[in-house]
């Protein structure tokens, strides 16, 4: 893998979430705007990395990951993702207070630390926000999963992710008892505005908007 420095290991990453959502290339605004940079640096950045060989970049026609870019991306993405396991699981952290952490651990390029690490954790498939975690050959692990505001009156499933991992949203469902992992059944969804009536774990009733439902993940149980 090519040696990068953070800032670097930070485009790709951010390039990769947004061909995530399935554009075939994206804009240097699309990155400006994530990256929260201007325009012009983020021109520059691509310059380097189109001579890294690591994504392919023509101005005014968008960029794509090269086969090169796009695997490193997954490994940037498994060392951030087995962190904010080991921060959550390991040292006790809660769920909203891991992203800059993980950010900054990341950038440790040590692949015999990352497999150790690894080994450590149990080999786990999915991080703290319900985000599946690439192994060491880049390969995903993949549930069906569709997102809360989609599921009907009398559904239930179990909240495997959520879409939005800001502590402010994270706060949120921790002051609410939404967490991964918890059983979910929407008891009714208001025509009016689409929020929804949820009983969580069969014991609790909770309120949620529209806004909410639509940044968790369920993964519906048999009919």
């Amino acid at each position: 893998m090519k040696k990068l420095t953070p800032a670097e290991e930070n485009y790709l990453k951010a390039i990769y979430h947004l061909l995530e959502e399935g554009p075939e290339k994206v804009s240097t605004n699309e990155i400006a705007s994530l990256i929260q940079s201007k325009a012009a640096s983020v021109s520059d950045m691509l310059k380097r990395l189109a001579e890294k060989e690591l994504i392919d970049y023509k101005k005014y026609h968008g960029v794509s990951l090269t086969d090169s870019g796009h695997k490193t991306a997954l490994h940037i993405i498994r060392r951030n993702r087995l962190w904010e396991v080991f921060l959550v699981e390991k040292l006790k952290f809660n769920w909203d207070e891991i992203d800059t952490l993980a950010e900054e651990l990341e950038h440790v390029n040590s692949p015999l630390l990352v497999r150790r690490l690894d080994e450590y954790l149990g080999f786990p498939k999915f991080d703290p926000h319900g985000d599946p975690i690439p192994d060491e050959f880049g390969e995903l692990s993949s549930k069906p999963r569709i997102v809360l505001s989609e599921v009907r009156s009398g559904q239930v499933g179990k909240i495997v992710a959520v879409n939005n991992s800001s502590a402010a949203f994270l706060k949120y469902l921790d002051k609410v008892g939404i967490y991964i992992g918890a059983k979910v059944e929407v008891l009714d969804t208001i025509e009016f505005d689409g929020s929804q009536e949820l009983l969580i774990d069969g014991q609790k009733k909770v309120f949620v908007s529209k806004e909410v439902s639509a940044n968790i993940q369920v993964m519906l149980h048999p009919a």
